[in-house]
Order: structure tokens, then sequence, then C-alpha cells
């Protein structure tokens, strides 16, 4: 970046922030849970265009600023693949019968009263076996989801149990990127970096699953047990429902804890819940096709639909047909508007030399061990909001803090702990992140309505700078 790209006060680096902040209030305000439907997308799109405007203004190349826009959207596109798949995934998990099962299953073995406290332990042991939040959600998650609502828990509190067991299985697996990324841009080793994590993170978990158990004894909840019973018949009736149908998602599981990219694991899944349908689910085809008639051609759109558009089952009973539509490809489409308009935003930004002056100044006020950890926690909250990108959190902070850790004694497990603690959970919270804009696509819940919920993931921050102040567990290099 040239002396031009940088030239420019804190204050002016700060404004198309400001506008952003201020457009997604309103859009909050007048549409509420829709926003998604297009009001932040335009939101972060007309912040993009100020944030040019200042940079062409201070002597930057609109040539430049595309690019680098260019470039911020191809680091995206693995996502954006990604949650296109899930949605197809979705779809043949539905019509194969998968989520009905699990859901089946699932009324069976989940008590009301600590359904919340089992969901986080069910989520954080299934993501730590895959080292994947997203993949979890996607499965797992959105059979929990219909469980739940089943026995008369909210949504909203449902997903935040989900989200905050997949996250802290996330956080602290082997087999996560993100966990492989923080200690690399902190230049520590994978294991000295997990080991370290647990410290904050394990308290932070035990205090979620004392606040999720609390909840679960102090919610209204009615006594379900007809409501179940009838949703049970009801699946029962419509799909065939077996064991046999959870050999997907064992392999699936398999598959990604053998290494296997998300991307061909999830079109794998995908396939394999087609499958599933065409041996199992004859009455389910059946009804879906056109006249009634099975043949190869209906199948073949059948198939196809799940996986790009809108399917619903009826099961002749109102509540469990709510659970099982699905919108594909096509209802992840919104979202994948959403990501593009903030990789636009987060790469305006940062081709205007605004995300860097941002930072500079940062670091001058972060002077002690304490305000140093601090200030790393809220780099990577900051980023999170405005490059609207988990992977940036982690990577521009630690860049930035790497050395002056180094010069202030630190261990470099202490900055790459505090990348996690700050960077990796807190993406999920913010509405047009990129991991905030998935999991709600994914869950059906809009990302304000979850976050009160996500006890882990707004904890976690928090315990990290407590840890800096208590001075606990802030290991110098020797």
């Amino acid at each position: 970046m040239n002396d031009k790209q940088t030239n420019v006060s804190l204050f002016t680096a700060f404004v198309p922030i400001i506008l952003l902040i201020a457009l997604l209030t309103l859009n909050v305000i007048i549409w509420q849970d829709a926003t998604l439907d297009g009001a932040n997308q335009l939101a972060l799109f007309f912040s993009a265009a100020l944030a040019s405007v200042i940079a062409i203004y201070k002597g930057v190349k609109w040539t430049d600023i595309r690019s680098r826009i260019v470039s911020t959207i191809s680091d995206a596109m693995p996502s954006i693949i990604i949650l296109l798949l899930i949605g197809s995934l979705s779809g043949t998990w539905l019509i194969g019968g998968i989520v009905p099962a699990l859901v089946y299953y699932g009324l069976d073995i989940l008590q009301p009263r600590i359904f919340l406290f089992a969901t986080v332990i069910i989520c954080a042991i299934v993501s730590l076996a895959t080292g994947s939040s997203w993949s979890t959600i996607a499965t797992l998650g959105i059979a929990l989801i219909g469980i739940g609502t089943t026995i008369g828990i909210s949504k909203p509190l449902v997903a935040g149990a989900i989200i905050s067991g997949a996250y802290f299985g996330d956080k602290i697996s082997p087999l996560s990127d993100t966990t492989n990324l923080a200690p690399a841009m902190a230049g520590t080793d994978l294991f000295t970096h997990v080991k370290y994590m647990l410290y904050t993170t394990v308290p932070t978990l035990i205090i979620t699953l004392l606040i999720f158990l609390f909840m679960g004894f102090t919610l209204d909840l009615q006594d379900s047990t007809n409501d179940v019973n009838a949703v049970q018949t009801a699946i029962k009736n419509t799909f065939f429902i077996s064991p046999i149908l959870f050999i997907v998602p064992i392999l699936l599981i398999i598959i990604i804890v053998k290494k296997t990219p998300p991307i061909p694991s999830l079109l794998i899944g995908t396939l394999l819940g087609a499958i599933l349908s065409l041996i199992f689910q004859e009455d389910v085809i059946q009804q879906l096709s056109a006249g009634g008639e099975i043949s190869f051609m209906n199948s073949y759109k059948i198939m196809m639909q799940a996986m790009y558009g809108n399917i619903s089952v009826t099961t002749g009973n109102i509540n469990v047909d709510s659970l099982f539509s699905t919108s594909g490809m096509s209802g992840m489409l919104n979202t994948v508007w959403l990501i593009l308009a903030a990789m636009i935003f987060g790469g305006t930004m940062d081709a205007g030399g605004m995300l860097s002056k941002i930072s500079s100044s940062i670091l001058k006020v972060a002077k002690t061990t304490t305000s140093l950890i601090i200030s790393t926690a809220f780099s990577c909250i900051f980023f999170n909001i405005t490059a609207s990108d988990q992977y940036i959190s982690l990577v521009v902070p630690g860049k930035m803090y790497a050395d002056i850790y180094k010069q202030q004694g630190l261990a470099p497990e202490v900055l790459s702990r505090t990348l996690e603690d700050s960077g990796t959970v807190t993406s999920v919270l913010i509405p047009w992140n990129t991991c905030g804009a998935t999991q709600s696509g994914i869950l059906g819940v809009s990302t304000l309505s979850y976050l009160p919920y996500c006890f882990f993931n707004i904890i976690s921050p928090f315990m990290t700078m407590l840890f800096a102040v208590l001075k606990i567990k802030i290991r110098k290099i020797k």
C-alpha cells in the first residue's frame, strides 16, 4: 500500500463504518427479522460506495479498489460454495429421511428439561470430532431445531445452544481450520495452542452449560407428551424410520475426520442422502411426484428440486409439516448476496487504507500486557464487524500484534489464544459476517434473534480479557 492509500485520518476511516452502523440500525427498526431480504446488503453497498469515494479522493485508483474487492470475494468463494452445498444437503437429507429420523429418535432421548444442556454437549462432541462448526450446525443443528420446537422451546434459544456447542468444538479441535490458522499467525505450534486455550475455554463452557441447565429447569414448558407422540406418529406414518438411516451422517463424520476437504465431503453427503431416498423413501417420492407416479423422470426431478429449490413433505400434522420443508440452494441466495456485499465493503475499506489506519491507531494505546491483550480482543471483534470474515479477524490482528507480543516478552500462545477467544467465536454474532449470515440461513433464525443466547460466544472474549486483568496464565518467553 502506498502513502496515498494510508493518508486518511482516523475520523475519516471511521466514516463508512458510522454510516454502516446507522443504516443497519435503521433497517432493524423498519424490517426487524427481515433485514437479510436485501436491506442489510444495500447498507453494505452504500457504505462501500462511500468508502470508495473517500479512497478515490485520497488518490487511490479505482482499478486498485476493484482489484482488492475481487481479491476479497475470491477469498470468500469457498465459504459460498460450502453454503450452497449445505442447502442441497438439507434437501436430500429431508427426503432421504435422515433429518426426520434424527428428530424421531431425538424426541425419545432428549428430555425437555435437559434439552438445551444436552444440545450444547452433543454439538460440542460432534464439532470436536469433525473440526467443523458449519457441518455440525448444517446437519445435527437442523434436527435439534426441529426437536426443540416440538417440545416447546423457542428457535432462537435452541439455536444459541447449538452454536455455543458447535463453536466450542470447532475452537479446540485440531482438525479445525481456524484452530490451525491462529497459531500459524502467532508463531506457535498447534498442540501448544490448543492446550493453552483450554485455560479460558473450559471455564467458559462450564458457565455456558450451567446457564442452559438453569434455563431448562426454569422454562415454562407444558406437558408435551401428547405433542411428542403425535409428532412421532406423523413422522413414522410418512417416512421409513430406522437406525440404518444414520449410516450417512456417520459416514460423513468419518470422511471429515479423515481430513477430506469440506466441499467434496458435503457433496458426498448430499448424494448419499439422495440415494437413501431412492432406496427407502418410496412413499415420500410418490407423494412429491406429479400425479403420484414413481418413474425415473419424476424421481430425477424430485432429487434435483430437493437440491436446488423448495420441497415440502406433508405429514398430516401442521406442526410437523412446518419442520419438514426446505429451500435447497435457492434458500441460501440471500445469504450469498450478503456475503458478497460484505466482501465488497471489506475490500474497499482495505484498499483505501482505512482498516490499516484504524489498526495502527489501536496499537498506539497498547502499552501494558493487559491493554495489549484487550486491544487484541477488540481488534478481532472489530475486523469481524468491518471485514465481515472470520479468517481476516485472525490473520490481520495476528500479523499486527505478533512482534509487539515478542517485544513485551509474551509467549506466542498468549496471542493465538486471544485470537481464537475473540475472533473465531464472535464471527457468528455479526449478521453480515460470513459466519453469522451462514448460520442464520441454515437454522432459519435471524442472527440478532439467536445472539443473546450464544452464551459461549459472548463470554469467550470477556474471559480472555479477565485472565489478562487478573494476570492468570499469561505465559512469558523464557
